[in-house]
């Protein structure tokens, strides 16, 4: 059963849902090795994302995806704003034309929208960003995919590792962004983008496998 039009819509609505109720546990964790925005910043990107989905909802999901990563980009600040808008615009590229997703549909989809992340920030894992959390989330999509696995299967075991890579930066020294600045303080704390990334993957596979 694939993802459809009507499962994306309703996976953003819930994101946004989801995304405003962490605001403040976004900004908690940002607050100590960042801007303490994290949170404020992703709430109000996808409160204006909900504004402009009745416009594409009927539209193709890699129309509607570009819209959300457009909006971002406008409407979010820090760094958030320009990586999550990056990755929805290459994922929206990689999704254009298609109403329904399958599993290699997915494994494209987050590997444009982690190419695109990477792209903009320069970050690698190991270096305490968002990266830590969606490169595992890729493999085990990879690895679902290879083994043949259903869709809800493969968006299980990607939120999986995305949780577990998101657990993983609590212990990292961060080398990028504002973290960096940190040094040694850093260490101990996880980090914000991780976190969104997992919440954004988890999101997906509830509301596709409510």
């Amino acid at each position: 059963m694939p993802i459809t039009t009507e499962d994306t819509v309703r996976w953003l609505h819930q994101l946004a849902q989801v995304l405003h109720e962490n605001r403040d546990y976004l900004t908690q964790l940002d607050s100590a090795i960042g801007d303490a925005d994290h949170g404020i910043n992703m709430d109000r990107g996808f409160k204006a994302v909900m504004e402009k989905l009745p416009a594409v909802e009927q539209m193709d999901i890699g129309s509607i995806l570009k819209t959300v990563g457009t909006t971002l980009v406008s409407t979010v600040g820090g760094a958030s704003g320009p990586l999550y808008g990056t990755a929805f615009l290459r994922a929206g590229i990689a999704t254009a034309g298609k109403h329904e997703l399958y599993e290699s549909d997915v494994v494209t989809m987050l590997e444009a929208a982690l190419e695109g992340i990477k792209a903009r920030g320069k970050a690698r894992p190991g270096e305490k960003t968002m990266v830590d959390a969606l490169t595992p989330a890729l493999a085990a999509a990879k690895d679902a995919e290879a083994q043949h696995l259903g869709l809800a299967e493969l968006l299980h075991r990607a939120t999986g590792a995305a949780e577990n890579g998101m657990r993983a930066t609590i212990p990292m020294l961060a080398t990028k962004g504002r973290a960096s600045y940190l040094g040694e303080r850093s260490i101990g704390h996880q980090d914000p983008g991780a976190t969104s990334s997992w919440l954004i993957l988890k999101t997906l596979f509830q509301s596709f496998n409510p």
